[in-house]
C-alpha cells in the first residue's frame, strides 16, 4: 500500500528572497556546468549550492561539496532565508505549458512524504536502470545534511482522477503561495499551494492508501539512495518508531491519467564516429528495416508521427533524410527471446539493439560511456551539428508512450536509459523535508 504523510516543509522565506525564480533550479541531474555557473550568479541563496555545489581542488574529506551543503542549509535556516511551516501540509505544484505540437496542458503534482518500500514489494516500481556513481553522490549528500532536498517524480494509478477532485475545492478557494512564468523551462507557468486542512489531508491519505504499482518517472537514483539511507538509519536507531522521517522520502505524485502528463522523445546524435558513412549505414540497415529516403525534414517528421505501435520507426539525417521502419517484430523475438514483448517493441530497444549495436557496431559499453552518443530533447542543435560536420548522424525518435512505460514496468522490465523525458521537470527548491533521526511525521 502507498503510505503518504503530510510534513512540515522547509521553504524559502518569500519576505527575504522576494523573487523565488532567483533561487529555484532544475533537478540536479539535469544541470550541467554552464547552468550551474548561471545559477551561482543568480543569487547567493540559490539552491544549486546545496544540491550541486562546485567542487574545488582543495576539497578534503571534511571540507567538500557535501559539508558545504550542510553549512548552507544550517546557515540559511538560522538567518531566516529558509523557514519551516508551522503545520504539517501537503503541497501542490501545477504546471501549465504548451507541447511542441502546440497543445496547451496543465499537470498537477501532489508533494508529500512517501513511505519507502523495496521494489520487490510492488508498491513502488522502477522503469529505468540506474548507475552506481550518482547513487554514491546522493548518499553522501543525504548523510551530510539529513534532508530530502528534491522531490522524486512518481506516477500513481488513478483512472478517475479522484485525488484531483479531492484537492480541487481547496485549491479553487485559495490563491497559490507563488505563481510565476518562464522559470526553469521556457513557457511553463507554475502555481504552488500548501494544503494544511486536516480533512482534505485525511481524505487524500485514505484515497492513496490502497494503491500499488506506483512508477518512478524521474529520480530512480535518489529513490534507491533513500532506501540505503533508511537501512543505515534503522541500524543506528533500532528503536525508532515507524513514523520516523527517515522511513519516508520526498515525492511529487502525478496521476497516470493526468491529461497534462507528457513524455517527450529523446533524440540520438552520433558523433566522433568514422566506421561507415551514412549511405553505408542505411544499406546495412536494410537487413532489419525498410529504408525510405525522403525529400525533407517535414516529410520525415510527418512519417514518424504515422508510425504503427507494432512497427517502430525513426528518422535518420546525415545531410539527407530517411525513414527506417522495423521490417518484422519477430526479428527482436529471435534475437532477444528472454525479453518481454512490450520491451522488445520499445522504439529505444529497436534502435539500440538493431541499429546502434548491429548496424553501427557501437556496443553497450560504449553507449553507457557515451563515447559516440549525445542525447537531445530539441533536435535542432543536432541538425546543426551534422550540417557543420561536428557529428555524423542525427537519429529522430518518437516519444515513449505511457502505456509502454506501464506495460514494461508491470512485466518487471527496466527500460533502457534515456527512454523517457517527462515534461516539464519538477522544480527543485520549492519545499524540502528534514529526515534526521529525531524527525517524526
Amino acid at each position: 500500500m502507498a503510505v503518504i504523510r503530510p510534513f512540515r516543509g522547509i521553504r524559502y522565506n518569500l519576505e527575504r528572497i522576494g523573487d523565488l525564480s532567483a533561487v529555484v533550479t532544475q533537478p540536479y541531474d539535469r544541470i550541467h556546468e554552464p547552468e550551474q555557473a548561471r545559477y551561482y550568479e543568480l543569487s547567493p541563496y540559490n539552491f544549486i549550492r546545496i544540491i550541486l555545489g562546485k567542487r574545488t581542488p582543495q576539497d578534503t574529506d571534511t571540507d567538500n561539496v557535501y559539508s558545504r551543503a550542510r553549512c548552507y542549509g544550517q546557515t540559511w535556516l538560522a538567518e531566516g532565508i529558509l523557514v519551516r511551516d508551522e503545520r504539517p501540509s501537503f503541497y501542490v505544484l501545477e504546471q501549465s505549458f504548451t507541447t511542441p505540437d502546440g497543445q496547451s496542458r496543465t499537470r498537477r503534482g501532489l508533494v508529500a512524504a512517501l513511505q519507502l518500500t523495496p521494489f520487490e514489494e510492488g508498491t513502488i516500481l522502477p522503469h529505468e536502470r540506474t548507475l552506481s556513481a550518482p547513487k554514491v553522490d546522493r548518499l553522501h549528500l543525504t548523510r551530510a545534511t539529513a534532508f530530502a532536498w528534491e522531490p522524486i517524480f512518481i506516477l500513481y494509478p488513478d483512472p478517475e482522477n479522484r485525488v484531483h477532485r479531492l484537492l480541487q475545492p481547496y485549491l479553487e478557494a485559495r490563491s497559490p503561495i507563488v505563481a510565476w512564468e518562464r522559470v526553469i523551462e521556457t513557457a511553463v507557468e507554475h502555481r504552488f499551494w500548501a494544503v494544511d486542512d486536516p480533512a482534505v489531508i485525511g481524505a487524500v491519505v485514505e484515497e492513496m492508501a490502497p494503491k500499488r504499482n506506483l512508477i518512478i518517472a524521474d529520480g530512480h537514483h535518489r529513490y534507491e539512495t533513500m532506501l540505503t539511507y533508511r537501512e543505515e538509519m534503522s541500524r543506528q536507531h533500532p528503536d525508532a518508531p515507524t513514523n520516523a522521517a527517515f522511513h519516508f522520502t520526498l515525492v511529487a505524485l502525478v496521476s497516470m491519467s493526468d491529461p497534462g502528463l507528457v513524455i517527450l522523445p529523446t533524440h540520438r546524435l552520433v558523433h566522433s564516429y568514422g566506421r561507415m558513412s551514412g549511405r553505408e549505414a542505411l544499406e546495412r540497415a536494410k537487413e532489419y528495416f525498410e529504408v525510405m529516403p525522403v525529400a525533407d525534414r517535414a516529410i520525415m517528421e510527418g512519417a514518424l508521427r504515422e508510425a504503427e505501435p507494432s512497427r517502430p520507426r525513426f528518422g535518420f539525417y546525415d545531410g539527407t533524410y530517411a525513414v527506417l521502419t522495423l521490417r518484422d517484430p519477430a526479428i527482436l523475438e529471435r534475437i532477444l527471446p528472454d525479453r518481454a514483448p512490450d520491451w522488445r517493441l520499445l522504439d529505444v530497444s529497436v534502435l539500440h539493439e538493431l541499429f546502434i549495436e548491429r548496424v553501427l557496431e557501437i556496443d553497450k559499453g560504449a553507449v553507457e560511456r557515451k563515447e559516440y552518443l549525445d542525447y537531445l530533447r530539441d533536435p535542432n542543435p543536432g541538425y546543426r551539428a551534422v550540417d557543420e560536420g561536428r557529428a555524423q548522424f542525427l537519429i529522430l525518435m518518437n516519444p515513449t508512450r505511457m502505456e509502454q512505460v506501464r506495460a514494461c514496468t508491470m512485466a518487471g522490465e527496466k527500460m533502457p536509459q534515456k527512454s523517457t523525458d517527462f515534461y516539464p521537470k519538477m522544480i527543485s527548491g520549492l519545499v524540502m523535508m528534514p529526515i534526521g533521526a529525531e524527525e517524526r511525521l
